[in-house]
């Protein structure tokens, strides 16, 4: 363990429960500090910026990254690096920058998915919404459930969300399909056999699985690769779970298909407009098409990497600090500026 001072420049400021969490993590190497800026001021940034060896924090500006010239890692520590892709590029054209990201919430993304296909499934919002207007134990003719049993389940990428899905959902004797870019990466033991399929199959793989759970990156391969042709092959009694990214799905094929029954339904936490205006009644919605006024759909505010405030989901962040300070380069979830994951 090297004893050469390594300062860690946060850009944002953690609260005091974080802040001890993350020095206590990094207790055993004193020779890391944590700089924590006293305010968010881009001139109060760009000042402590070029003593900085690592960056963490979020929506860091191209500024910033030429100032901080002796940092060699940036930690995001969220999944989602789409915005930071091009910035990186042209940053690390002329020098080493890794950029890693975090995939500290991917334990709760995958229960906020068993959560949400039970709610679909179980037509749980439904009976939910008939109780709440004095419609005592409305029955089966009205929005009957449908059993998981036997049902043919298709993951759409197996990172850290769809691994942890496929673990949860193996009670409920299911069979599963496995749709990655890359299958000589996965060395771990699968928690059930699998059919395993490329993206070459797409096709294939979705015209043979009932429910198609989406977890996949948003980059230029993965916008849009789901279309209304796509869709239909689930058939009429396929159900979809999209906690990607809302672009991977093509919104009107979306809307139109569900509208049109040609699915059975989907819960959807991923969305299309992030910054709504509101309507004439000052409601807000994610999307130009009435998603709200569907009875076959879960809606859900990209809320699945809740609760934000659990402090284990930091751990990644700490280690590729202790890695950084250990002189190694094998961190955890580097991203590819390439293929912009």
């Amino acid at each position: 363990m090297g004893k050469e001072e390594i300062n860690v420049l946060c850009i944002w400021q953690p609260n005091e429960r974080l802040l001890r969490y993350l020095e206590e993590g990094l207790s055993n190497y004193p020779q890391v500090k944590l700089i924590i800026p006293p305010n968010l001021d881009q001139e109060t940034l760009l000042e402590l910026a070029p003593e900085a060896d690592i960056i963490m924090g979020w929506r860091p500006i191209k500024e910033l990254l030429e100032t901080a010239k002796k940092a060699k890692l940036f930690i995001n520590p969220g999944a989602g690096v789409q915005h930071l892709i091009p910035i990186f590029k042209e940053v690390t054209a002329d020098r080493e920058l890794t950029l890693v990201n975090g995939h500290g919430n991917a334990y709760f993304t995958a229960q906020h998915v068993v959560a949400i296909l039970l709610a679909l499934m179980n037509k749980v919002i439904l009976h939910h919404n008939w109780m709440i207007d004095g419609h005592w134990r409305r029955g089966d003719s009205f929005a009957t459930s449908i059993p998981l049993r036997g049902q043919k389940v298709g993951l759409l990428g197996y990172g850290a969300v769809n691994r942890l899905v496929h673990k949860f959902l193996v009670g409920f004797d299911l069979e599963f399909s496995v749709l990655r870019r890359d299958w000589s990466k996965h060395t771990d033991s699968l928690p059930t056999p699998v059919e395993k399929y490329t993206f070459e199959d797409l096709s294939k793989f979705l015209t043979e699985v009932d429910i198609l759970i989406v977890a996949i990156p948003l980059t230029s391969k993965t916008e849009g690769l789901i279309k209304e042709k796509e869709l239909v092959l689930l058939g009429k009694d396929g159900f979809l779970v999209n906690v990607g990214r809302g672009q991977v799905i093509d919104e009107r094929s979306l809307y139109k298909v569900l509208k049109e029954e040609k699915i059975a339904g989907a819960a959807i936490d991923v969305w299309y407009n992030y910054q709504p205006e509101p309507d004439v009644d000052g409601k807000k919605y994610p999307t130009k098409y009435p998603f709200h006024d569907l009875d076959n759909v879960i809606l859900s505010p990209h809320r699945g990497a809740s609760p934000m405030s659990d402090l284990k989901r930091w751990d990644e962040q700490i280690e590729n600090i202790l890695r950084f300070a250990d002189a190694r380069k094998d961190f955890i979830n580097v991203v590819n500026l390439d293929e912009g994951y």
